[in-house]
């Protein structure tokens, strides 16, 4: 795991120093080394940077840039098949000087081109140069576990691990970017391929981008989408036969993240996603595998017993940490440094703890993302299984029209969309329509689409979804649709995000095993009705899980990695209400409303529920960022 960062200067206005300064912050990333490379011509400057947390082949032979013949790469991430490729690539007449995985890229796409990233089992994000070529060409992982940014204005082109990166660059322009706005205080994250910033993008997952050096034009390229996996052809095998299929490949994911030459451990709360993955890990040990737990003063809010429980069962050495309440507030006014730009999932601050935990004793540590957007564990899909077997059984649906349609003028939007059963009956009417993403976005959004309008005269309404819309719709079934679509949204833009950032604030790199693409590909085609078989959310995986581990600690209702968020802001937060939404400030800072702002904080005053202290929270979280990053 490692941070990149670099440039293309058709304006020859770059430099070493400038290089050096954009690697400079990403020091978090990769502690123990640092590469540069310069290419400068009469028609351009190319700097490519490389910070190295080292993983695999801790010797100077996996230093980064790392040249062969015409080609130079820099890379964040790690290939866990590369073992295999390098064997394939050995029969084909390539010598190796290391045992490190980026020599295995780099050779790969000097033997396949553009083709290697189908080869690719992995987390990453590629950067390479080909000067014969005069391309440079970035490749990003396909369930988008590593970041990636772009920017491209005015004959310059920067990259990054990280934002910080690009805004060091002294010609990189911190324009406020109002639709990535919109997004954030809707769903909590800014979504791919926009940034907070004009001109600055995400890489799209599963994409590649090719900068023509010749001719200073970009072109970008999907090579994999999530969408494809649901499409295809249903399984017909046997329950029992899929169990085993999925145990096999859930077992190989786990084994394949741990190859490292430093230590690694778990990320165990005691659910059943994290523990499966503790169980299979421990299985294949012969040592304790050291698990990892942070604990909350508050008992509702607090997964360390069950965690212990688990560890306990399984033998592992395991390390939990209860976290007061002050040492998590204490973290609030960092946010903008760890993640860049607004991020609202106040479930990073627990994250970010955790890692801070586990990098006392390891570099590595397994995560079980993916779970619920794989096999179904969000209540949702529950509730739309139900709605949708309703829908089938009974002639409800033109009841519910006929209540719905009347009221549709006459009451406020906001309670038409909290309404679950008028969301799904829409999403499941307009399924073939840009309707039905507009219908499941409803359910998921902090402020509606007439808040929105009402909050500032910069903001509009703006779908999350900016994939293929056709790919999406023709996923039959609304379950797979929901899951699929989930996959490519919230999992890559919040809780990859989230992972990615507070690991490596700490220096730690983060294994995502349910994220192995050989999984997705094989759940997709596994029959919708087996996924919440008898209304069990993550029926399969929980069939798995209680292989390795008894019903008697598995059997507990879903907490999540949440903060008490609605007394926070009532009480030890209620000083950043006062200090970022006040009148002054509002009026100051041009970009929203007072008049709604404030009677938003005297709703929530009012009702004090988590609904308006969502809202609260998002704009809170945007006005410290934009106070770190705008204002200074």
């Amino acid at each position: 795991m490692c941070g990149v960062a670099g440039f293309v200067d058709f304006k020859c206005g770059s430099g070493s120093n400038i290089l050096s300064n954009m690697v400079s912050t990403l020091n978090h990333r990769g502690p123990d080394d640092e590469g540069t490379y310069l290419d400068e011509v009469d028609q351009y400057q190319l700097g490519l940077g490389h910070k190295r947390l080292s993983i695999l082949d801790l010797s100077p032979l996996g230093h980064q840039p790392m040249k062969y013949e015409n080609l130079v790469i820099v890379y964040n991430g790690e290939v866990y098949n590369f073992k295999e490729i390098r064997q394939e690539l050995e029969s084909l007449g390539y010598d190796f000087q290391s045992q490190s995985d980026t020599e295995v890229i780099l050779k790969s796409y000097h033997c396949w081109g553009d083709e290697m990233v189908l080869k690719l089992n992995g987390m990453f994000a590629i950067i390479m140069f080909d000067k014969d070529k005069q391309e440079l060409t970035l490749f990003r992982d396909r369930a988008g576990v590593k970041p990636l940014y772009w920017f491209f204005k005015d004959g310059l082109f920067l990259f990054g691990s990280e934002l910080k990166s690009l805004c060091t660059h002294p010609r990189f322009e911190r324009k406020l970017n109002f639709k990535a706005l919109s997004l954030f205080l809707q769903f909590g994250y800014v979504p791919q391929p926009l940034s907070i910033y004009q001109n600055t993008h995400k890489l799209f997952s599963g994409h590649f981008l090719k900068l023509d050096l010749s001719t200073a034009t970009i072109r970008e390229e999907k090579y994999w989408e999530v969408f494809s996996a649901y499409v295809s052809e249903k399984s017909t095998k046997k329950e029992s036969e899929i169990l085993e299929d999925l145990d096999t490949l859930i077992s190989s994911a786990c084994n394949y993240r741990m190859v490292s030459d430093v230590p690694v451990g778990v990320f165990l709360s005691g659910g059943y996603d994290s523990s499966l993955v503790t169980a299979m890990v421990q299985k294949e040990s012969s040592q304790k595998i050291k698990t990892f737990t942070i604990g909350f003063e508050e008992e509702k809010f607090n997964e360390a017993i069950y965690a212990k429980q688990v560890a306990d069962h399984l033998g592992t050495d395991h390390h939990e940490y209860l976290c007061s309440q002050q040492e998590a507030l204490n973290l609030i006014q960092e946010l903008p440094d760890i993640w860049d730009e607004p991020f609202a999932d106040s479930s990073g601050i627990p994250t970010y703890l955790v890692s801070k935990l586990a990098r006392n004793q390891v570099v590595v540590s397994l995560s079980a993302d993916g779970g619920d957007e794989l096999f179904g564990g969000y209540e949702k899909y529950q509730s739309a299984a139900k709605y949708l077997n309703w829908f089938q059984k009974y002639p409800i649906r033109s009841l519910v029209d006929q209540v719905m349609e009347p009221l549709r003028d006459q009451v406020a939007a906001r309670v038409l969309s909290e309404s679950k059963l008028y969301v799904y009956d829409n999403f499941l009417k307009t399924k073939d329509s840009k309707d039905s993403i507009s219908n499941l976005e409803a359910y998921q959004k902090f402020f509606f689409d007439n808040e929105i309008k009402k909050l500032s005269s910069h903001l509009e309404p703006s779908s999350l979804f900016s994939g293929d819309i056709q790919q999406l719709n023709a996923i039959e079934n609304p379950l797979d649709q929901m899951m699929a679509y989930d996959y490519a949204t919230y999992q890559t833009d919040d809780i990859l995000t989230k992972v990615d950032r507070a690991t490596m604030a700490h220096s730690l790199e983060g294994r995502e095993p349910l994220l192995d693409y050989r999984l997705i590909d094989y759940v997709g085609k596994i029959p919708t009705q087996l996924k919440l078989k008898g209304g069990v959310k993550k029926y399969l995986l929980k069939e798995i899980a209680h292989r390795y581990l008894p019903k008697s600690i598995m059997e507990r209702p879903k907490m999540g990695f949440s903060v008490p968020l609605v007394t926070w802001l009532k009480n030890d937060l209620k000083y950043l209400i006062d200090d970022f939404l006040n009148e002054a400030y509002i009026k100051d800072q041009g970009v929203f409303h007072w008049e709604q702002i404030s009677k938003m904080v005297k709703l929530f005053e009012k009702r004090g529920d988590i609904n308006y202290a969502n809202r609260i929270w998002n704009l809170l979280v945007f006005q410290i960022w934009y106070q770190k990053w705008m204002k200074s």
